[in-house]
């Protein structure tokens, strides 16, 4: 399993619809709006490297609204809790 992070920037009058479209792609497992620089964050899981010239410069470049992507490719994942934790932010167990 291949994982990248995908920073998105997309137009800000059509950030939810940008994040459905892009949730809605195979490939495509997660999407986070995110303060800061950028406007989302995606999660992209595959299996090969090459899946990925398929997923983000053909699907999730070309979502109407996408005005630039920066992909950063995962080594390896230390735990699943981790991950969860890092995009789990202000959020208390039990909540």
């Amino acid at each position: 399993m291949v994982t990248a992070i995908v920073f998105i920037k997309a137009d800000v009058a059509r950030i939810p619809e940008v994040a459905e479209q892009v949730a809605a792609i195979e490939g495509v497992s997660e999407v986070y709006s995110v303060t800061g620089g950028l406007d989302l964050v995606a999660l992209v899981r595959v299996a090969r490297h090459d899946d990925l010239a398929t997923v983000i410069p053909e699907h999730v470049n070309r979502v109407p609204g996408v005005l630039s992507t920066e992909t950063h490719i995962a080594f390896r994942a230390y735990s699943s809790h981790d991950l969860e934790a890092a995009f789990s932010l202000g959020q208390e167990d039990g909540v």
